[in-house]
């Protein structure tokens, strides 16, 4: 009796088991609309608390494109809706972003973009989307790609300054915006070949993302530079016009429900503070993070802002960050002695700077690369001692849009003579030795200390020149590629630059490939590691004695109203190039192309 009764209870509860399967099966593949909020700028690597606050705070492209690609892998999301707010991310980003959206169309996904207004590079984004939806009483403009060009020998000449530069390469440029007042015909000839590529990629993009055939591409060319709702639908350049708080009624009547998830992407086990509780939040702002692989490892090492010389900074006189040679050597040294890290990329985004730090970070490559494998991925931008430091790797992968090059030198100094006699300064110099007034502020060069200064940048030329060829082997041809020229990625691949078009999750998950690891089986970590609270305190006030420098430097520039008068989406592209600029307080050669490309 016992027996039976124990087999009739068996056999009631394997019924509820079964009976439940259907509910459990149905609470878990409940539908939910994947919802990305992108707001305000997106940057390459992690905060250095990154650690303590969370990714989020301050979202990477990696990050950004993460969330998207865990849309098209889930089975419960059937619907993206990516919703911009003042959206600001340069072309290269919009390739990234844009490549993720295409793997949840394919995953047979809708995607959707929102925003209140389109200009160039939401459009651009959008073009990877299923439906374009716009803020009813928003503004779509197209108006083309506009560059200016600022040349100020003269205004220098009104203030009594002279810029006394010299480069090596005709095409180089650097050196014209300070000392000429009028493009020279080579930086022409070099700047509306690297416009009319990507003009072209803008062009393409738009026109295959919105099916427009020849006749609606000249329409919006005509009438798109600015247009209302009606007109950019009649354009072919939106889907539908909607206001924001109709938005989910308007997806979920599309595919079938009107739940929404915003939690997409990896889980983060970084630590969250506690702000409720004072004691626990204290001790966690006093901890050092733990940066130790514990599996096999792909590193990624980022140089992303103007190369100096010495330690890495958090904010130049313009603001923003630098790459220190010092930091990136002792970073490499630190993955080199790592046996769980199996290889490198090094995400480069920088106009160049510093010539003795390019090449230090060069030599850092090359004896990490006996060991690890070492692959180059190229944001916006490798220009100069960017791409310097660019050939020091196994293979280089650009995004279509990249802006490679600039293999030329450049070198000078601000003469300030002209400007202490207008307002009285008197000036007594002394010299001792024969060349101790050769980088004196008071006066030009003479012939001979100018022929000395060219000769050390033709030294550095050569060496720059030899590092190319030793990199890329026999693949590129010096006479085409060299003295200051310019390329697109797509035109850099073209002339053997480069490797091949890949966005950064993709040469991560080669270089993975390479290394023998498959996706989940290994961790990605950034080098440098995050520092600890008490380390960014203590680089802000060095010796106790110097106020924090954060954004501007002098109170002479202000940053603020620089960024108000030009853009928050052009100050960020301007900034890292002055910041280059400005080592010519110390520097007299530099490998730097201090250009913005600004799309507008």
């Amino acid at each position: 009796m016992s027996t039976l009764r124990q087999r009739f209870v068996s056999l009631v509860a394997i019924l509820v088991v079964f009976a439940a399967l259907p509910l459990v099966a149905l609470a878990g593949s409940e539908k939910r609309i994947g919802w990305i909020v992108i707001d305000g700028p997106i940057v390459e690597q992690p905060s250095p608390l990154a650690w303590l606050f969370g990714a989020e705070a301050q979202p990477t492209i990696r990050h950004m494109t993460a969330m998207i690609e865990d849309a098209a892998e889930r089975d419960d999301i059937p619907a993206l809706v990516i919703h911009l707010k003042d959206f600001q991310c340069n072309f290269s980003q919009v390739l990234a972003l844009g490549a993720a959206m295409d793997d949840v169309r394919k995953a047979g996904k809708t995607v959707h973009v929102f925003s209140e207004n389109y200009s160039p590079m939401e459009l651009l984004l959008g073009a990877s989307a299923d439906e374009i939806i716009m803020q009813t009483g928003g503004d779509v403009s197209f108006p083309g790609l506009y560059s200016e060009e600022m040349y100020l020998a003269d205004t220098l000449s009104l203030v009594g300054l002279k810029a006394d530069m010299v480069q090596i390469g005709d095409y180089k440029g650097a050196a014209d915006q300070m000392s000429r007042s009028s493009a020279s015909p080579e930086w022409s000839q070099n700047i509306d070949a690297l416009l009319d590529d990507l003009w072209a990629q803008m062009g393409e993009r738009l026109r295959k993302g919105r099916q427009l055939n020849s006749l609606q591409w000249q329409r919006v060319l005509d009438e798109g530079w600015s247009a209302d709702a009606k007109q950019a639908e009649q354009l072919g350049l939106i889907d539908s016009d909607l206001d924001i708080l109709d938005l989910k009624d308007h997806v979920a009547g599309q595919c079938g429900t009107d739940r929404i998830t915003l939690d997409l992407g990896p889980t983060s086990d970084e630590f969250q503070l506690d702000m409720n509780n004072p004691f626990a939040m204290m001790a966690m702002l006093m901890r050092e993070p733990d940066h130790t692989p514990t599996r096999p490892t792909i590193a990624v090492v980022h140089i992303d802002g103007p190369i100096v010389d010495g330690d890495s900074s958090d904010g130049g006189m313009f603001g923003g960050a630098s790459v220190g040679s010092r930091t990136i050597r002792e970073a490499l040294k630190d993955i080199e002695d790592e046996d769980l890290i199996e290889g490198v990329v090094v995400r480069i985004d920088s106009p160049g700077g510093s010539a003795i730090a390019s090449e230090i970070i060069w030599q850092g490559l090359r004896r990490l690369g006996e060991k690890k494998p070492v692959f180059i991925s190229v944001g916006s931008m490798a220009a100069s001692g960017g791409y310097y430091i660019a050939v020091g790797g196994d293979r280089i992968y650009v995004d279509p849009a990249s802006i490679v090059g600039s293999i030329g030198v450049v070198g000078g100094k601000i003469v300030t003579g002209g400007l202490f006699d207008k307002i009285k300064i008197g000036v007594t110099a002394r010299a001792r030795g024969p060349h101790a007034q050769l980088m004196s502020s008071t006066r030009p060069w003479t012939d001979a200390e100018r022929g000395l200064i060219r000769d050390e940048m033709t030294r550095t030329y050569n060496l720059f020149t030899s590092r190319v060829t030793q990199g890329r082997g026999g693949n590129v041809d010096l006479t085409k590629i060299a003295e200051g020229r310019l390329f697109t990625g797509r035109q850099a691949i073209a002339n053997g630059m480069a490797d091949g078009i890949a966005d950064f999750d993709e040469t991560i998950g080669m270089l993975a490939d390479k290394c023998g690891l498959e996706a989940g089986d290994y961790d990605v970590m950034t080098y440098p590691g995050p520092r600890s609270l008490v380390e960014i305190l203590e680089s802000m006030l060095p010796g106790g004695v110097r106020a924090p420098r954060i954004g501007a430097a002098s109170p002479l520039i202000n940053v603020e109203a620089i960024k108000s008068l030009v853009g928050e989406p052009a100050w960020e592209q301007i900034r890292d190039s002055l910041n280059a600029l400005m080592q010519l307080r110390d520097r007299h050669v530099l490998l730097i192309a201090p250009r913005a490309i600004v799309v507008k």
